[in-house]
């Protein structure tokens, strides 16, 4: 990702850069000799006390200061919107990116990270952009035009240009090799503030509750002061520079003050030539000290650079097809069949998931269940492909995942996470979430139960949370549909959260409903009716279900057991109880005798 890349695209824009700034430094390198002019002629020279002459020459150099003034402020301008559009877009790449990345993919960089990354790193870009295209080109060019002016003007005055120079480029190898390396540990440790900041904050209810306020203060404490320890070191050394570059700059005009003293005394230069040459050998130290200030500078952006290069750069697990293919119009709609399937988190030593096959059909509720750990959830996030399996296939509707469309396999999924994440706005656009802008249509034949091939927008939505158990919290509420839900649904209880995720993933009217354990927060009677109302409503849905209580998955078509990633069991609740023991200790750890109907048995 290099700044021609960044800056494709916007060709005319760099270009009128260039022709202002060519401008602005033509206008100030016509000063000094303006300025000589004047001395040598106007005040010492034939047209000394010329009132006219020395109006048109002060005229002359204040159209050259205007000049100056409106190139450079309309380079300005332009590098500026230049930059902006650079940024948009490049946080539009990355957010794009990130996107597209899967769940072990963000968590490699963490999620605070991939925050700074996209924000304060893109905007290190944005400042890097203007300084290039404003001052990287400017000084050179000024530099370039007044150093040929110097050697024109001669009179053995040119060596104190260069020992100028050579003491700006000492002071700044010196503080370049000094704040470098700690430029990048800065991001770093900026990437580490945030990662506390949102950790306490998610947790703030945790820290709370065991009383380690102290402690987790403590923490961000240190990771803020080893920030402020960087940053102070890094602008310690910086703040050196401009006192040293002001110290070598009056020297330098001493020194040519006092040589050239000498040299107009012996005729051999004149007293114009002395002050024009004090401005280029001004002009000349300030390009090179814009130069070196901005090698230290960049540093921090090329560091910012690289950051969004890693993120950029990375080539998703979970990608799209290069032919995608789309199920056959004949097909049989919501058959999901998982072939010998087994799963790997990236850098794992063994499978989570391990040579699983089942298949769901529409119109039947198939149920997972197991102990903790026993890879439950990362089986079913493999059906809305948020994972590929690293062994075996998935079909849907007879189609392999991985030849599909991530939108059109999306749409015909619906995916309802543990947490039932909602986002702020209201609860109809969060119920309304997965549909396009147009209200939805059912196809033709289907979806009767579920309204109208016209229903409207409100019409759908309201039956997606009726379905949902979700009616007496619209109904409570005074703006019905309307009513805000802050971020992360964290204005409304667990339960509620977990039933307008339901309600968001039937308003797409799915093929495959995956509930990923999305009743732990009901009660009983919301479960049971909830139940009830998908085996009623969803009669053309293969529903999947995770879930940790027996009670949920009692009335199950299918029961899968895992264990250790592994089926040890299929079947009914009451097969299961014959004949799998690992299912009749998890039924009996929650569930009587009596409940279970095994009186009988024991």
């Amino acid at each position: 990702m290099s700044l021609v890349r960044l800056l494709r695209g916007h060709g005319r824009e760099v270009a009128a850069v260039l022709a202002l700034l060519l401008v602005q430094s033509l206008c100030e390198l016509s000063l000094p000799r303006y300025m000589s002019a004047i001395v040598n002629v106007g005040v010492v020279g034939s047209k000394a006390g010329n009132m006219s002459y020395l109006g048109h020459m002060a005229l002359v150099m204040f159209g050259f200061c205007v000049g100056s003034l409106v190139a450079g402020a309309l380079s300005g301008l332009v590098a500026s919107r230049v930059a902006a559009a650079v940024s948009r877009d490049l946080r539009h790449d990355v957010f794009k990116k990130v996107m597209s990345f899967s769940p072990a993919e963000v968590t490699r960089f963490s999620q605070s990270s991939l925050i700074t990354r996209c924000t304060n790193d893109v905007q290190q870009i944005q400042n890097m952009i203007v300084i290039m295209l404003r001052m990287v080109v400017f000084a050179p060019i000024m530099g370039v035009v007044a150093v040929v002016q110097v050697l024109t003007m001669g009179g053995g005055l040119v060596w104190i240009v260069g020992a100028a120079l050579l003491a700006v480029l000492g002071v700044v190898a010196v503080l370049f090799s000094l704040t470098m390396p700690r430029f990048k540990v800065m991001q770093s440790l900026v990437d580490r503030v945030n990662l506390l900041a949102r950790e306490m904050l998610d947790g703030i209810m945790t820290i709370r509750a065991f009383g380690r306020q102290g402690h987790e203060l403590e923490r961000f404490d240190a990771a803020s002061g080893d920030l402020r320890d960087a940053q102070l070191f890094v602008n310690r050394a910086m703040t050196l520079m401009m006192p040293l570059m002001m110290l070598v700059m009056n020297v330098s005009t001493v020194a040519i003050v006092w040589f050239g003293s000498h040299g107009v005394a012996t005729g051999a230069m004149r007293a114009g030539d002395v002050m024009a040459f004090i401005s280029y050998a001004m002009m000349i130290v300030m390009s090179f000290l814009i130069v070196s200030m901005v090698a230290v500078i960049l540093p921090r952006a090329e560091v910012s650079v690289g950051r969004v290069r890693e993120v950029l750069s990375v080539e998703p697990a979970v990608r799209e097809p290069e032919r995608p293919v789309a199920p056959a119009a004949d097909a049989p709609r919501g058959q999901l069949r998982l072939d010998h399937v087994s799963f790997h988190y990236p850098d794992a030593e063994g499978d989570v998931v391990s040579d699983v096959s089942l298949t769901a059909a529409p119109g039947r509720v198939t149920a997972i269940v197991g102990s903790t750990g026993s890879g439950k959830s990362t089986l079913v996030q493999l059906i809305p492909r948020l994972y590929d399996p690293t062994a075996g296939s998935i079909t849907l509707d007879g189609v392999d995942l991985r030849k599909m469309s991530l939108a059109d396999l999306r749409s015909r999924v619906g995916y309802v996470s543990q947490q039932g994440f909602l986002f702020s706005g209201t609860i109809g656009s969060n119920v309304a979430f997965g549909l396009p802008d147009a209200a939805p249509e059912a196809p033709a034949g289907e979806k009767g139960a579920t309204g109208e091939k016209d229903a409207s927008r409100e019409q759908v939505l309201l039956r997606a949370v009726e379905v949902a158990q979700a009616s007496e919290l619209v109904s409570q509420k005074e703006g019905g549909l309307d009513s805000p839900i802050t971020q992360g649904g964290t204005n409304v209880s667990g339960g509620q959260r977990q039933r307008l995720a339901i309600a968001r993933a039937l308003a797409t009217h799915p093929e495959v409903l995956v509930l990923d354990d999305s009743f732990s927060a009901l009660d009983y009677a919301t479960d049971a009716r909830l139940r009830q109302a998908l085996a009623r409503d969803c009669a053309d849905t293969a529903v999947v279900v995770v879930a940790q209580r027996i009670a949920t998955v009692m009335g199950a078509d299918q029961i899968v057991v895992l264990d250790e990633g592994r089926v040890v069991g299929r079947g009914t609740h009451e097969e299961l109880l014959r004949d799998c023991p690992e299912y009749l200790e998890i039924a009996k750890s929650q569930l009587s005798a009596k409940e279970l109907g095994l009186e009988g048995d024991e």
